[in-house]
């Protein structure tokens, strides 16, 4: 629990008379799941309903591309369990058609209607299908869900020939690195110059492709499939730069879209993704927030562009933030502005970053890797300041560096006046989607507040400061680390009441090796965890 719970409990509890009857989250993920727990915690007592469109149990995505593929882990054991008693009504394998937001109805399958009083989207993204690849073959899969990591389990384990994998970001690449632990040959295929080259840059780009072919994964940069042969004995790739590649399966991993196909028509702002303001609030419903994948929104502690952010602890932070922003309503809510952190390990190497590398125009080498055993560590700078970290086996390193990293933001977010900064992006944001919004969607109401800092020039500080505390989270945040069941542990419904376990300790871990599935987290604890 923060400092702001008691607070936060006793607004929410000060407000029920006004609060909604019935919130409905469209979308079972983690980030549905989180909003949930955190509407019970600020005592909304109004009926709940969890509405998800996949078949299983919120889940841990993160472990399909790794531990699931090589059986260290069953898909039950994948499952989440709830830090509260939610007392949800859950309609899995349940599709939503439409919303209509001026009725404030869902339409369900068989021409059922549900009404909700407060809306919740947290339906993520669904992945991108490749131009021209086979569409009803099982050896060609796409991995984002448990029955498609389900499936290409099934595949390489009747098999043991090559896996060609088609893609360069997160997914392509923790894939071929499990199917090389499995002893596979393994292709990556990549349109893109460089791997990760969204959440890495260049540089780090290129040096991941060559851990890659050092372990044996066959690279392809900058090319296209341009033909597909499919026979009994397995596919034939023909690649752009000429090169004709073998495979007894075929991972597509070309990224994916903001799955917001039953919100048209619904008068929202819809260009990648649900466009919403800085409190997670859709633009043009009041009544309507967003979290996770599926939304776009400006984060003040970067800048006022809307954009969206596809990382686990995102889910987890904006999930409950949009919980928070419901229930306070749009003039009273405070603004989402995390700090986006990101890991994934490859080759038995980990990847850690905090910020947002991408907007960064120079790239700057950081001191103090060498504490960490000789990894390396970088820095992403924009106009003068950092504005994202990225370390390689340097974790000791990432929790001063993005302590450093959020100072800095913190010192040059109000360089604009914050309350003008926060009204214009809104009304900017309310201009772009005027001519799609319904009849009755109501404008918001007033400026919201900003969080309080100090002008500073932005310059980088020195390097190796030390930080008496840990990674300060966002408001509201809770811990990242997922509540995962054990291995045989009873499967239970997602209503159970559960403990929160606290912090990791040694003597809590299962036999599995818990710090590989739980995104790597910021903080003391999270440092020792991964240590």
């Amino acid at each position: 629990m923060t400092d702001l719970d008691p607070m936060l409990s006793r607004a929410s509890a000060d407000a029920a008379a006004a609060s909604p009857e019935r919130i409905v989250i469209v979308g079972a993920g983690l980030a549905g799941l989180r909003a949930a727990e955190r509407l019970r915690e600020l005592n909304f007592t109004g009926e709940l309903v969890i509405i998800g469109a996949e078949r299983h149990q919120p889940y841990h995505r993160p472990a399909l591309s790794k531990q699931l593929l090589l059986g260290e882990l069953r898909p039950s054991d994948l499952l989440f369990e709830s830090y509260v008693e939610l007392d949800a009504q859950w309609r899995l394998n349940t599709p939503v058609y439409q919303v209509d937001t001026s009725r404030r109805m869902l339409h369900l399958p068989g021409g059922e209607e549900m009404r909700y009083d407060g809306l919740v989207i947290a339906t993520g993204v669904e992945p991108r299908h490749l131009a021209g690849s086979p569409r009803h073959d099982s050896r060609v899969v796409q991995l984002r869900t448990l029955d498609d990591a389900a499936q290409l389990r099934r595949q390489l384990r009747h098999g043991d020939g090559p896996v060609v994998v088609i893609g360069g970001g997160f997914t392509a690449c923790e894939v071929a690195s499990t199917v090389r632990q499995m002893g596979r040959a393994a292709t990556i295929a990549s349109r893109s110059p460089v791997l990760m080259g969204r959440a890495l840059g260049q540089k780090l780009g290129r040096s991941l492709a060559e851990l890659h072919r050092a372990n044996g994964v066959d690279v392809h940069l900058g090319v296209k499939v341009l033909n597909w042969f499919r026979e009994s004995w397995g596919m034939a790739l023909h690649l752009s730069d000429g090169h004709l590649v073998l495979a007894d399966a075929v991972v597509l991993a070309v990224g994916s879209v903001p799955a917001t196909a039953w919100l048209r028509g619904s008068g929202l702002a819809l260009e990648d993704g649900v466009l919403c303001g800085p409190t997670c609030h859709a633009v043009g419903a009041n009544d309507v927030v967003a979290c996770g994948d599926v939304a776009r929104w400006p984060n003040l502690r970067f800048d006022s562009t809307p954009r969206r952010v596809e990382h686990w602890t995102n889910a987890v932070e904006m999930g409950r933030h949009a919980a928070e922003s419901l229930l306070a309503g749009q003039r009273s809510a405070r603004p989402y502005t995390p700090l986006p952190r990101f890991w994934t390990e490859q080759h038995k190497t980990r990847l850690q970053g905090s910020g947002l590398p991408a907007l960064g125009d120079d790239t700057v080498r950081l001191a103090g890797a060498a504490e960490d055993g000789g990894g390396g560590l970088v820095g992403y700078v924009k106009d003068g300041r950092l504005v994202g970290v990225v370390g390689r086996e340097a974790p000791r390193a990432m929790v001063r560096w993005t302590a450093e990293l959020e100072e800095q933001l913190r010192r040059t977010a109000t360089r604009a006046p914050g309350r003008e900064r926060i009204t214009t992006t809104q009304r900017t944001a309310e201009r772009s989607s005027a001519n799609l919004r319904g009849p009755a969607a109501d404008r918001t109401s007033g400026p919201l507040r900003t969080p309080d800092g100090e002008r500073s020039s932005g310059a980088l500080r020195p390097v190796g400061a030390e930080r008496s505390g840990p990674y300060l989270r966002a408001v509201g945040a809770e811990r990242s680390r997922p509540n995962l069941r054990a291995v045989g542990a009873e499967r239970s419904s997602p209503n159970l009441r559960s403990v929160d376990p606290g912090p990791a300790s040694e003597q809590e871990m299962p036999p599995v090796d818990r710090t590989r599935l739980a995104a790597w987290e910021f903080s003391r604890d999270g440092a020792r965890a991964m240590n």
